[in-house]
Order: C-alpha cells, then structure tokens, then sequence
C-alpha cells in the first residue's frame, strides 16, 4: 500500500511513517520546507506543496490509497488574533488544497484519516464524552475543531471513505507538552493548575500512531476519540510524573488568572476539563498498550 502523509516530519508524523515501514507501506510526504524533500528511498518520497499559494505536486498522488492528514499549526503558541487565523488556516487550507486537487486529476485515493481534536467537547467536569456525543464547545477551539472536521467531511463527495481521529493530551519524550510538563517537576517545582480536578483525556504516543495504523489496516470509517480508556485528573497526572522522578508536589496551585495573565486566552489549554471515552475503537478490536497513567509515563522518564 501507499500513504500520502501531511505533517509527516512532525512528532506524530515521525511515529506513524515509522510504521508504516514496518507494515511495509510506501509514503509520500507534503512538506513547505523544500530541504525536507527525500528523493534518495524508494518507500519514502517528499513532495512539495504552498497550501497559502495554492501550489501542490501533483505527483504525490501518483498510486495513493490512504491520505493520513496531520497538517496544522501547534495550538500551544499565544492565541494573537493573526496566530488565531493561521491555526484555522493551517488545517482548513491544506485539508481543501488536497481536495480541489483531487477533483480536478485521476487518482487512486480511497480513505482519509485525519486528525482532529478532543477540543471539541465543551468543558466539563461531569459529562464522559462518547464518539457521537452531540455537545460542542462554543469557544476559539471549538469552532477551530468543528470546521476542521467539517473540510475533511467534503471528501465523502469524491466517494472517499473518512475517518476522523479526535486526539488527546499526547505523551511523548520527544515533544509536545510532556516534557515541558516535566522541567518545573524535575526541578522541585511542580504544581496543579488550578485546583488540579480538570479531567486530562491522554494518549501515548506510541498508541496513537498504531491506532492510525490500526483504522487504515481495518478499513474503519467515522469518528473515534483518540485516548487512552483511563482519563486522569490534573493532578494525578502531575503526581505520577512527580513519583517517576522522586519528587514532592509541594507548590501551591497554580490559579487561572495568573496563566491568564502570562498566556492570554491559550490558558485554557491547561483548565479546560474533557473526560472522554475510548469504548469505540476498543469495541472494533484496537488494544491499547499503555491504558495506565503510570505506566504510559514510566516508559517516557529515564531516572
């Protein structure tokens, strides 16, 4: 088979071309930075695209089956109102280049799987947030998510089977929020935000990458929340990490609006509360390998 993977050379690109190899898939990558183009494999093929110009080789396609799409702009960034426009326009512009492009050519495509966010539940500390939960965060990220999904819902036009993976708090030592989760507590000053209840819905990265795999290789079509079966609190996540490392939780909280103050409207990322569940992709047969807090964060520490 052959993949064509958007925001391949980023941490979860990495994972799942990782993979992909293993399952001995061919992939075709887009990338905006032309010193990222690969032309030495055979199995691993770069193509350049300018989603903002409109511009993509349209040999990228040539004999695609799957489009894994992790195209967009990291969300842990101060939300200005121009960042605000390049995270929309990071996941709505590459996600309709690819599909105006794919009207216009003969091609091979038969399934898109891409990513989404568990951003698009609202806060909550009661709700336990299913697949087909019909609940919708009314705020920046949730308008961001439900417009996301909305773009990548347009392929079922061209007869394209979608998935949607609406992911998690990502676990991994080689990026993303773990590790600077980690610094402050590997330096004795580690604290909850806020009164640390906030439900935290995880994945370890390692998971995440087989259950894109896993929804390619069984051909599953629809929504899946992208998260471990065991949702912790805040602060139980912060107390695991400070355990693996030998440390005391010894900080006051830290409050809202002081995060407020230092990371404007982005602080939500650290309050917002989204306990959500996993039963569907479990149901369809995907065992996770790390579905324990303790567990998954033992595997990403050296002592």
């Amino acid at each position: 088979m052959k993949v064509l993977i958007t925001g391949a050379t980023g941490m979860i690109g990495q994972e799942i071309v990782t993979l992909c190899h293993q399952s001995g898939f061919s992939v075709h990558y887009l990338t905006t930075d032309r010193n990222k183009l690969n032309y030495s494999t055979v199995n691993y093929q770069g193509y350049f695209w300018n989603p903002k110009n409109g511009e993509i080789d349209i040999e990228c396609f040539k004999g695609v089956e799957v489009i894994i799409n992790l195209a967009g702009a990291t969300v842990a960034k101060r939300w200005t109102t121009s960042y605000k426009k390049e995270i929309l326009n990071s996941r709505i512009e590459t996600t309709t280049l690819i599909l105006e492009t794919l009207k216009k050519i003969k091609h091979s495509v038969k399934h898109i799987v891409s990513a989404s966010a568990i951003g698009i539940y609202p806060d909550s500390f009661q709700n336990y947030y299913m697949d087909d939960s019909p609940e919708r965060d009314t705020g920046f990220l949730g308008s961001v998510v439900c417009q996301w999904e909305e773009a990548v819902l347009q392929f079922k036009i061209l007869d394209i089977n979608v998935s949607l993976l609406r992911i998690g708090l990502v676990l991994s030592d080689k990026g993303g929020a773990f590790p600077e989760m980690l610094k402050p507590i590997r330096l004795g000053l580690g604290a909850f935000f806020g009164d640390g209840k906030q439900w935290q819905s995880w994945i370890h990265i390692k998971d995440l990458a087989r259950m894109f795999m896993f929804v390619i290789q069984e051909n599953l079509i629809g929504v899946f929340n992208a998260v471990a079966p065991n949702p912790v609190s805040n602060s139980k996540l912060t107390l695991a990490i400070a355990e693996k490392v030998d440390k005391k939780i010894i900080f006051p909280s830290i409050p809202k609006v002081i995060m407020k103050l230092i990371l404007g409207e982005m602080h939500t990322l650290l309050f917002s509360s989204q306990r959500v569940c996993s039963s569907k992709i479990s149901d369809s047969g995907f065992e996770f390998d790390y579905d324990n807090i303790v567990s998954a964060v033992d595997t990403l520490i050296d002592k």
